[in-house]
């Protein structure tokens, strides 16, 4: 059995030349890069949440992402420089009342590597509600590979 990909050997990014919209959302897929000298594993769903800064320095900026059940969470093996991609379904600010949803630019995502509890963050700028009652965010479970627009799990 392979070691669960801890935070420490990922690199993460949101390839936005790959997003795709459809019904009020956009769908981007978040790539998981193994930087480690060994394979490792993922399985189940990344936490993602927009925050205000990196590092840790940063506050979480509306609700976190919830988990789209309607996909099963599959084994993913990373080879020592494999991909694995999570969609983000991000709906537009736009659909809610601006006093339901307090728009802002949120300029980072905060995410978990599933098994995960170190936070991994990447430079984006998206449109966000700064309310909780405004839940934009819905995440799929990983799988292998890049995502390629028009594609899902």
């Amino acid at each position: 059995a392979l070691a669960m990909c801890q935070a420490a050997s990922l690199k993460v990014a949101v390839n936005g030349g790959a997003a795709g919209g459809a019904a009020g959302s956009i769908y981007y897929p978040v790539n998981f890069t193994n930087v480690s000298g060994s394979p490792c594993q993922m399985f189940g769903f990344p936490g993602v949440s927009f925050v205000t800064g990196d590092s840790g320095t940063g506050h979480q900026i509306g609700a976190a992402a919830q988990e789209n059940p309607s996909y099963a969470k599959q084994p993913v093996r990373l080879a020592v420089g494999g991909v694995a991609h999570a969609w983000l379904q991000v709906a537009e600010a736009g659909n809610y009342p601006s006093s339901t949803c307090e728009p802002v630019t949120a300029h980072w995502l905060r995410v978990f590597a599933p098994g995960n509890t170190a936070a991994l963050y990447v430079s984006h700028a998206f449109s966000a509600c700064s309310s909780a009652d405004a839940p934009l965010l819905t995440v799929m479970p990983v799988r292998g590979g890049q995502g390629v627009q028009g594609t899902t799990p």
